[in-house]
Formats: structure tokens, C-alpha cells, sequence
């Protein structure tokens, strides 16, 4: 049997950003996964705020992703032919945010990453920086408690990338948890924590805060 993630024992803090990196195949990706409830843990346990989440059944797994995770991707994964701001309401009206409040909620997070002017533009008459705080205005939509971000910054450059590692940074002070998987030794080394994994072990860690969002496996 192929262990892709062996022995992994840490806590994630809210109010700070955490890097895990480490070379391809070191276990990153499933990292995110089991954290967010895509994989479960064939031994050990992933917890939230005291909620055991490798327990839950699949469609419990579904509705916590909805109601209290975030996710930003590479690829930005924006529905091509929805605008900005219906891209960003998506995961409210899966909800079922009232349109009201929605309407609100988009406007305000549009404006938060100064895209206040493309609500009405399609993805594809988009930036790249644009289409990533597009998905990241779309991460934060239904106020989540985690926001995974995988390789975020993969598609951009330096300069862009750069806006939006401040973009998580400010995420992270509103008093959420932000885990960001990158392989940008730079952006990895202005988070607040970093989580090194190598052959599906950590073999280097850098934490200093209380968390209440954690996992551990077992050989």
C-alpha cells in the first residue's frame, strides 16, 4: 500500500497564513485534501473546533465545505460563462443566501479586491491577478472559517502573485485560517507559518500560535 501521507501531526492557526511546501509528489495535494474532507485518513483524524470531520459522512463533508471552507486554485476554476459577480455569488445561492443579502455581500467583496468595475465582465475579458481575486472574492463569499489555497499564485507573475499573497494576508487578518500550498520559496517565506513535506512527512515545521484546526495521522 502507497502512503501518501505518513505520521503528520499539526495544528493550524486562524489569523495567520501557513505555507506547506516541499517537492512534487511530497504529499501536499493530499494534505488539502484529507483536510478538506475530499480524502479520508485510512488512520488518524482531522478536527475542527472540536468537530471530528474524518468522521462525517460524505454529504456532511459536502455542507461543510459549502458553509465554512474557501477554496482558491492555479487555475483560477472561474465558470466561464458567468460574470464576475455571478461567479461570486455561486456558492451563496448553493447556500441559500437570500438574494438580497447576497446582492450585498457580492458588491462589498468586489469592492474589497477593487474589482468593483469588472463585476459585469465575463472571465475571459479578465486579468489573470483580476480572474484571481475573482476566485478569491468567490472563496470568502459565504464568510468561511478555512481558505485553501492551492498554488494560487502558479499562473501569475511575481508582481501579481505578490497582490494576491497580500490579498491572503489580509484574509488571514480577519481572523481566518489560511493554508496555502506553493512551491514560490518567496511567498512561502512571508507566511506565518510554513509546514515542509517531504516523501508524505513533515520534515520541517514552523508554528508558534494556538489552533483549532488539526490533523494527525498514523503509520
Amino acid at each position: 500500500m502507497v502512503e501518501a501521507v505518513v505520521d503528520v501531526s499539526h495544528a493550524f492557526t486562524p489569523g495567520s497564513v501557513t505555507a506547506v511546501v516541499g517537492p512534487s509528489g511530497s504529499g501536499k495535494s493530499t494534505l488539502l485534501n484529507l483536510l478538506a474532507g475530499f480524502d479520508t485518513p485510512t488512520a488518524g483524524e482531522v478536527w475542527l473546533d472540536g468537530d471530528a470531520v474524518h468522521t462525517l459522512s460524505e454529504r456532511e463533508r459536502s455542507s461543510l465545505r459549502l458553509r465554512r471552507f474557501g477554496f482558491v486554485f492555479q487555475s483560477f476554476n472561474l465558470v466561464a460563462v458567468l460574470t464576475a459577480e455571478q461567479n461570486v455569488a455561486l456558492p451563496m445561492g448553493l447556500a441559500g443566501v437570500p438574494t438580497t443579502l447576497r446582492r450585498r455581500r457580492v458588491a462589498h467583496l468586489l469592492a474589497r479586491f477593487g474589482l468593483e468595475r469588472r463585476g459585469d465582465h465575463l472571465p475571459h475579458r479578465l486579468s489573470g491577478g483580476e480572474r484571481q481575486r475573482v476566485a478569491l472574492a468567490r472563496a470568502l463569499a459565504n464568510d468561511p472559517d478555512v481558505v485553501f489555497a492551492d498554488e494560487p499564485t502558479g499562473a501569475l507573475d511575481t508582481t501579481t502573485g505578490a497582490l494576491v499573497m497580500d490579498a491572503l494576508a489580509d484574509v488571514a487578518a480577519d481572523g481566518r485560517t489560511v493554508i496555502l500550498v506553493t512551491h514560490d520559496r518567496t511567498l512561502a517565506e512571508r507566511a506565518d507559518e510554513r509546514l515542509t513535506l517531504r516523501d508524505g512527512r513533515v520534515v520541517a515545521a514552523r508554528s508558534q500560535h494556538v489552533a483549532d484546526f488539526a490533523l494527525e495521522t498514523d503509520s
